[in-house]
Parts: C-alpha cells; sequence; structure tokens
C-alpha cells in the first residue's frame, strides 16, 4: 500500500482548494478530491464580489468586516488578472435607512481594513451627478463606495493549479465515500465518478470543506456526530442586458432592508443579485424560481426609470450557501457569514477538521485559520505564506494589469483587442504560454463563436482538469453567454470527438 499522506482535504470549492494550495505550500503532502467539477457548487454562483460585506457592520461583525476588507487588498495583488476595483452607486431610501446611519457605515467601511488601492466613498447629489441619470426622482441623494468585482469560478481554478504545481493531487469527479480511523490514520476510499473505479488512501488528517454536505462528509462518510450544522440559503441571481452608461453599478435597499447589487457584467450585460431564501431541498438541484425573479424586478423597478419586465432576462443563475447555523431565529438575511469549525480527533485519533460557513471572500483567511487548528498535528509544517504570493497569472509588474495588458497586446498585433483582453482577464501573464508560436487566429484553431477558439479548449483540457462543455464555457469561461444553440451544440460534438480520439 502507498505511504500515507498528510491531508485529505474533501470538497472543491474554494474553501477546500485554498486549503489544499496553503498546505501544499507549507509543506505538506495534499490529495484533493472533489465529487463534481471543481467549483461546480456554491463557489461559481456568487455576486463575483470580494466584499467587506457593508450590511454586516448592522449586526457589529466588525472583525469579519476587517478580515474582509483586508482580503480585498490581498487579492487584488495576488490575482490581478481576475479582479478589479469596482465603484458602486448607493442612492439613499430614507424610510430603510437613515442618511446619518449609512455615512457612519462607509466611514467605517474606509477605515477598517485599511485601503491601499481602493478609493474611499463619498456624497452624491443623484439630481445631478450622471449616475442619477437612470434613476426614478424618488432618491435625490446617495453616496458611492468601492468593493472588488472576481471572477469566482476562476479563483477556485488557480488555487486548485498552484495547489498541484506545489505537489497536491487533485482529483475532480472523485467522490470519499467512506472513511475509517485505523492505527492512527484515516482509511479514506474515494470512487471516481465516471469510471466507478475505486482507490483507498490513508491520510493522517481530513479537512471536511463540502460546504452543503459537511454535515453529510461528517456522518454518512466519516461516522462522526456534527455538533455544529449549516443552514442551507438559496441565493439567485438573473442576467440582462444593460440599461445605463458607465461601468460603476448600483446598490439597492429593498423594502426588507437588503441589500440588492446591480452590477456591469462584461461590455453590454447587467448582473442583478442576490436573494436570500431558506432552502431545505438537494443542493445539486437548485433552480431560481419565478418569484426570485419577480422580487428582483420589482426592486429595479422601484428606482429604474427604465420598466423591465421577465422577458428582459437573458440567463439566470442558482447557489446554495451552507451558512454557519448559530441556533438562533434570525431571518436568512441576517444568518452570519462567519465561518467555525469543528474539529474531532486528537492523540491516537487520527482529526477530521470541518468548516461551517464562510463567504467567498475570507477563503483565504479560513485557509490560514484551518491549518493553525492542524497545526499541532504537523509540527514541521511551514509558516503561512499566501498573503504575498502571486496565483497563477497574477505574475503581473506591481499587479498593474492595463499596463501589462497594454504590452501583451502590442506584442501581437494580429490579435484582436477584445479577444487579447479576454484571454488576459482569463489567464493572465500565462496567456503567453496559451499563444506561444500562434501568429494569426488561423493558428488558434477551429472557431467556435464569438471569442472561443480550439486552442483556448485545448488548453482548458490540458491543463485545468475541464471535461464537459459545461466546464468550459459557464465555469472555466463565460462563452456560454455569447454563443447561440447552434454553436455550444457544435462545440459539444467537437468535444465528444476530441474524448474519443
Amino acid at each position: 500500500m502507498n505511504a500515507p499522506i498528510d491531508l485529505l482535504v474533501i470538497g472543491g470549492g474554494i474553501n477546500g482548494a485554498g486549503v489544499a494550495r496553503d498546505a501544499a505550500g507549507r509543506g505538506l503532502s495534499v490529495v484533493l478530491c472533489e465529487k463534481d467539477d471543481l467549483a461546480e457548487g456554491t463557489s461559481s454562483r456568487s455576486g463575483k464580489y470580494i466584499h467587506g460585506g457593508l450590511r454586516y457592520l448592522e449586526y457589529y461583525e466588525f472583525r469579519l468586516v476587517r478580515e474582509a476588507l483586508i482580503e480585498r487588498e490581498v487579492v487584488l495583488r495576488v490575482a490581478p488578472q481576475l479582479t478589479w476595483p469596482l465603484r458602486l452607486v448607493l442612492p439613499h431610501s430614507p424610510e430603510q435607512r437613515p442618511r446619518w446611519l449609512i455615512r457612519l457605515g462607509l466611514f467605517l467601511y474606509d477605515h477598517l481594513g485599511g485601503r491601499q488601492r481602493i478609493p474611499a466613498s463619498k456624497a452624491l447629489d443623484l439630481r445631478t451627478s450622471p449616475e442619477g441619470a437612470m434613476l426614478r426622482d424618488t432618491s435625490p441623494k446617495g453616496f458611492d463606495y468601492w468593493d472588488v468585482w472576481v471572477d469566482d469560478a476562476r479563483l477556485v481554478i488557480l488555487n486548485a493549479l498552484d495547489a498541484a504545481r506545489r505537489g497536491a493531487e487533485v482529483l475532480p469527479r472523485t467522490e470519499c465515500v467512506a472513511a475509517r480511523r485505523d492505527g492512527g490514520l484515516w482509511h479514506a476510499r474515494l470512487k471516481d465518478s465516471t469510471s466507478g473505479a475505486e482507490r483507498e488512501i490513508r491520510a493522517r488528517a481530513i479537512f471536511n470543506a463540502a460546504g452543503p454536505w459537511v454535515e453529510k462528509v461528517l456522518g454518512n462518510v466519516a461516522g462522526v456526530n456534527a455538533r455544529r450544522s449549516v443552514r442551507l440559503v438559496k441565493g439567485s441571481h438573473i442576467i440582462m442586458k444593460r440599461w445605463w452608461q458607465g461601468d460603476h453599478g448600483y446598490v439597492l435597499q429593498a423594502q426588507d432592508k437588503r441589500l440588492i447589487f446591480v452590477n456591469p457584467y462584461f461590455d453590454d450585460l447587467a448582473l442583478i443579485g442576490t436573494t436570500d431564501i431558506p432552502y431545505d431541498e438537494r443542493p445539486e438541484g437548485v433552480t431560481i424560481g419565478s418569484d426570485e425573479i419577480d422580487y428582483l424586478l420589482a426592486i429595479l423597478n422601484r428606482y429604474f426609470k427604465t420598466e423591465l419586465t421577465p422577458g428582459d432576462v437573458v440567463d439566470s443563475y442558482s447557489g446554495v450557501r451552507p451558512l454557519y447555523d448559530d441556533d438562533s431565529a434570525k431571518g436568512a438575511s441576517a444568518v452570519t457569514r462567519d465561518y467555525e469549525f469543528e474539529l474531532d480527533g486528537g492523540g491516537d485519533r487520527a482529526p477530521i477538521l470541518s468548516a461551517f460557513g464562510g463567504k467567498l471572500t475570507t477563503y483565504r483567511k479560513l485557509s490560514e485559520h484551518a491549518l493553525e487548528k492542524l497545526a499541532a498535528f504537523f509540527p514541521e509544517m511551514g509558516p503561512a505564506w499566501t498573503a504575498g504570493a502571486p496565483l497563477p497569472g497574477g505574475e503581473v509588474p506591481e499587479a498593474d494589469f492595463e499596463a501589462w495588458l497594454q504590452r501583451f497586446a502590442a506584442e501581437r498585433p494580429w490579435l484582436p483587442t477584445e479577444l487579447a483582453r479576454h484571454y488576459g482577464r482569463c489567464y493572465g501573464s500565462e496567456a503567453v504560454d496559451l499563444l506561444a508560436g500562434a501568429q494569426s487566429l488561423q493558428d488558434l484553431g477551429r472557431h467556435f463563436g464569438a471569442l472561443f477558439y480550439e486552442r483556448e479548449a485545448k488548453w482548458l483540457i490540458d491543463r485545468e482538469w475541464a471535461r464537459s462543455a459545461e466546464d468550459i464555457l459557464t465555469r472555466r469561461t463565460k462563452h456560454a453567454l455569447f454563443l447561440n444553440d447552434a454553436e455550444k451544440e457544435a462545440f459539444s460534438n467537437w468535444l465528444r470527438l476530441e474524448a474519443a480520439a
């Protein structure tokens, strides 16, 4: 039997990928298994934000907000290709929150996290500013502030890539079907969900990052009774054609006091969300409901002059957030977005550490804290290191993506501007390797439509564990938004032939 590894990570979302990367970089031997594709669940269905959580200040979650604000600056440094500051316009809705309270919240938001690359907030007169041109006159005053946009699914992929490059074995489409303790080790049975083949590995510790399935992994797989639990909350987003000018977004206060984000998405789309609905069905089957679409549209139509209807929705997605259940009677919107750990084991009993809750923004700190919890079991483990280490493709001088992109495009005059930006945003400095040897568009192989060429598809298959059309078109890229049905079908046919070759 093979020698035992140090750490088995169960779950290939942002927390699992983050822990696998951090642990591998500290010298631990790591296996990461995920029953589906990387980021297939919650981690590709977020609002695409690294944000401090302005409304969490109302619940006095100052530590969480400060940690999240600091992480905005970190991710801008380590993944400049995936991230950029996004200006948000917040119309004041006096019946919801008093103006002084919002101003106080924004003051704290500006100062809790030590801003470096992100501008400060300011007041706006929406009657005269261009940002107010599309708004109804019911909100003459407002504010603007900044958060950070991120490609959530690619953030997961890059963490997994870096973990693999540092020695971790990354196994998408591989489910941990059983784990038992024996001789101070975990004996885990892993099943390939494509072939059905099984293998057993031995691990000194397990990190359970299964998200909505965290309790199932503890109870059904590892045979451990969980002391903590998660509350499942469905969050849905809609995508529409953009109806305002400018690269800013909006934050709208709903009548139930929730904040709804209305953001620019690519060149001419808008991403609107999210809802917060308690959810008790299978996480795999989550879909948006017509009531959620109506809820989001009603908020939009309350603020904007443009009348928007369900017919304007061009796409949508839903995800299930596994929020830490603090046993309170709070509504879904007020449940903490903080995370908690549960450690079972110690002494001669191999440990399993489970993460409950958390959010995309704080994944890197969660990873550090998780390894602090496991440090006693790995006395030779190295120190924390991820705060200053670029993710793959993030090796950009001064983390200045726009300057890097300008040079990248100038060196390839044959490459259309939109295509150069797409490759730069997805792959950063590694786009140079993607295009190695290419001198014309013909060198990129078959054109599937929009900005999608065969060379990129093969790169994703060879380097990023992509197998299905959805892996490629929806998670690792967003080409699905810009291909018509015939083009998607043609690509699926090509992919089947490629897999059979």
